[in-house]
């Protein structure tokens, strides 16, 4: 396995037709000093294949079929390639009310001539549908591919929404990013988490959970046949365990300790509404939610069998995640057949046989998409005494992007944030300054509400939530 590569658009040509996930080297990150304003996505810093040596990554045995994944981190969001190594049958089921796809309308018509090459998912909304068009050119421009009516590319792909207020900027997966992540793909390692696809993935948004989420898979093999599943938990329903368990959730005040689905979910209506239960933080849910999945096995299919693989398993999908394919979610699920094993022995696993295993390993995967680390806050110090020269040093307008700004004051010895963008700044709401309580010499918190906040001040810069979904403004005035 490689390592986590980074990449510069000024090194991207050089590499050419010649970057593989064997021959991918790494160019040397942006200088701090090129920092003091918001890059322009063009020259965003992209980091190939993170996760694949993470604890948490899927290793399996299956030359066929190859994973890349491109991320942007100043989003952060991210891109998943499945690539194969030969064209492969498949078929599409759409469940959500608001799908995003690029050509699951051909995987219907049930063509029994191999013709897909790749399945693309990514974040961006509408705008990361770039890059399964992109991966798709990739293969031409790499003459992989041609223009003979038998050998023409065939990628399709789906996204996920991942803007609004899970980040302060519009960073989308482009085409840059899909071409080097399907350059770069690798057989046999898939990472679980916030990895690819799944990078600034959310779910729980119906209850107001609000919990981080993020790409998972699962694989197993009986007999000859192998299937392996993957997907991206975007769901506005929460991820709910085996034992009907809320995963996760930035829970309201009141709530069950041991919070179960089934106690939501019984509470409907009104826990579907903002301030139930009693909790203090009202903010209004966000309603654009996805899960995107792909089931494959080697097991030569049918197209009416791969149909009804795709559609088992897919409803099998709303015992993990409750509720799901709401008429806000656009959850879309691809089932492939790579064809490799059509008869013998070790091949006599029934179609039907395939969608009950390949539904349980679903659930895996939903489960291993889960995160172990959340946002959190730390506690301020009311015996920590910052000097006012100090607090000075932080005052300042600090732009995440050209939709969010924060202004920092002192005020009567203490700092206070307003967001003076066109956007609120996480907590700090439009028109609600709110007082930065210290936790350290640098880091500041807010009074404890549902959802947690922190800043962190360094130099010319302030890190909202410092951690793997961090957000950073530069100052533009001030000190």
């Amino acid at each position: 396995m490689t390592a986590r590569k980074w990449l510069k658009l000024d090194c991207a040509p050089a590499l050419g037709l010649a970057l593989t996930a064997l021959t991918l080297t790494a160019c040397a990150a942006m200088p701090q000093e090129a920092l003091a304003e918001p890059k322009p996505q063009t020259e965003l810093p992209a980091l190939i294949n993170d996760g694949f040596e993470s604890e948490s990554a899927l290793s399996f045995d299956w030359p066929m079929l190859e994973i890349g994944t491109g991320q942007y981190e100043d989003g952060p969001t991210g891109l998943t390639v499945l690539k194969f190594g030969k064209k492969v049958n498949a078929a599409v089921d759409a469940r959500g009310g608001g799908p995003g796809t690029v050509n699951a309308e051909y995987l219907k018509l049930g063509y029994t001539q191999p013709e897909l090459d790749a399945i693309v998912l990514a974040g961006g909304s509408w705008y990361g549908l770039e890059a399964v068009t992109a991966a798709n050119t990739a293969l031409l421009d790499d003459r992989y591919r041609g223009g003979y009516w038998d050998n023409v590319g065939l990628v399709v792909g789906s996204i996920i929404y991942d803007f609004g207020g899970r980040r302060l900027n519009e960073i989308y997966p482009d085409k840059r990013l899909a071409q080097l992540a399907l350059r770069a793909a690798e057989p046999g390692i898939f990472p679980n988490g916030a990895y690819g696809a799944g990078r600034s993935a959310m779910n729980g948004g119906i209850f107001g959970c609000h919990a981080r989420s993020g790409q998972g898979s699962a694989y197993r093999q009986v007999g000859d046949v192998k299937i392996a599943v993957f997907t991206v938990v975007n769901a506005l329903g929460t991820v709910t365990d085996r034992e009907g368990n809320v995963v996760a959730c930035h829970k309201g005040d009141n709530w069950p300790e041991a919070l179960k689905a089934t106690d939501l979910m019984r509470a409907a209506p009104d826990s579907l509404q903002p301030g139930w239960n009693g909790e203090e933080d009202t903010k209004e849910v966000e309603r654009k939610n996805t899960t995107i999945s792909v089931v494959v096995t080697n097991r030569a299919l049918s197209p009416a069998e791969l149909q009804r693989l795709a559609v088992q398993v897919h409803t099998s999908m709303a015992r993990g995640i409750q509720p799901f394919a709401s008429e806000f979610d656009g959850d879309v699920l691809y089932a492939v057949s790579t064809n490799e094993v059509d008869s013998g022995p070790g091949a006599t696993l029934p179609s039907m046989e395939i969608g009950v295993t390949a539904s349980e390993l679903m659930w895996d995967a939903i489960l291993a998409a889960m995160p172990e680390e959340q946002v959190t806050q730390p506690e301020p110090d009311p015996e920590l005494v910052v000097s006012a020269s100090a607090l000075q040093k932080y005052a300042g307008t600090y732009r995440f992007s050209h939709l969010a700004e924060l202004t920092v004051r002192v005020e009567d010895g203490a700092l206070v944030a307003s967001a003076t963008g066109e956007r609120d700044v996480f907590q700090v709401r439009k028109g609600s300054p709110r007082t930065l309580l210290a936790a350290t010499p640098d880091t500041f918190t807010v009074e404890r509400g549902r959802y947690p906040f922190s800043v962190q001040f360094t130099d010319d810069t302030v890190i909202v939530n410092p951690g793997r979904w961090q957000q950073t403004g530069h100052r533009v005035s001030g000190n």
